[in-house]
């Protein structure tokens, strides 16, 4: 019988093994965080074979764990990768994960906590920080939009001022510094031209790029997704609306501070309003308290 919790110790003891940070050549660390060697450490719980010892045979899970999410983060974030150049970026994802390992069963969460880790260290990506910053936070938008959850249509959209509209939780919306819009979707086709074999090797380096205010919706529509360059007062007017606003004070939101003419208003509205209906990004109001504030971080 196996006593209560010893499953779970092992376990625990086995994933910490595993995800413990290779060294410069790739190969398992010699010792542990706390100095007892690996070698003890994995004949606790690993038995050798006629060909590998302990040892050997962990370190082919441990070399393989930090192997796939390496590549998972270099297949998630080509952008940043083409920004800041091949060995900056496998050092940056390595020291990301070391402090922020993996908490999910799924691959697709592991570059979630990447634009606050930026934030928090900005050495890794200056001096281009704040292009670095924008092209992450668009690379992981661009996940979220994927896969993001989608909530039926309005029946009737109420035009009333009083009224409340809600957005596809799909959608995210990004206030930037620099038009990384186009800029990952050269990476990203450029990309498309490479083999398989070649594309963790392959970076399109980025030339200087001049800093450009940009308002962006990335939302999917055909289970592709796109990215949607907005006019300000649009983009003030769906985050309010996102907030929780209803219709007449996401309006007014929208226009403070505008310099659009009163007279071109109607107009501006009645095809904003149709474009987005169109592309499908009005849902169905839920009880769900809306998410703070607009934008997406």
């Amino acid at each position: 019988m196996t006593e209560p919790g010893a499953l779970k110790m092992f376990q625990r003891r086995m994933a910490a093994a595993v995800m413990s940070p290779l060294t410069a050549r790739e190969t398992m660390a010699r010792r542990r965080p706390d100095g007892v060697r690996m070698e003890e450490e994995a004949a606790a719980f690993v038995k050798p074979n006629d060909r590998l010892s302990a040892f050997e045979r962990l370190e082919i899970y441990n070399r393989q764990y930090w192997l796939r999410v390496v590549a998972s983060l270099v297949e998630d974030f080509p952008g940043l990768r083409a920004i800041l150049g091949r060995t900056r970026f496998d050092r940056l994802i390595r020291t990301y994960l070391t402090q922020c390992p993996s908490r999910s069963f799924t691959l697709r969460n592991l570059g979630s906590g990447l634009p606050a880790w930026l934030v928090a260290n900005p050495q890794w990506i200056d001096p281009r920080g704040r292009l670095a910053l924008d092209m992450v936070r668009l690379e992981w938008a661009h996940i979220e939009a994927f896969d993001g959850a989608e909530r039926p249509a309005p029946v009737a959209p109420e035009v009333a001022g009083s009224c409340r509209l809600a957005l596809q939780p799909h959608i995210r919306l990004l206030h930037l510094a620099y038009p990384v819009d186009d800029l990952l979707i050269q990476v990203r086709r450029g990309l498309e031209g490479c083999a398989a074999t070649q594309r963790k090797r392959t970076v399109h380096r980025v030339p200087v790029l001049a800093p450009e205010e940009l308002f962006l919706a990335v939302h999917r529509h055909d289970h592709s997704v796109y990215y949607k360059r907005l006019e300000p007062e649009a983009f003030r007017i769906l985050a309010a609306i996102r907030s929780g606003a209803p219709l007449g004070a996401a309006l007014e939101a929208g226009f403070q501070g505008s310099a659009m003419a009163e007279a071109e208003r109607p107009a501006f509205l009645r095809a904003a309003f149709q474009g987005w209906a169109s592309f499908g990004w009005f849902a169905q109001p839920d009880s769900t308290p809306p998410p703070p504030g607009g934008p997406d971080a």
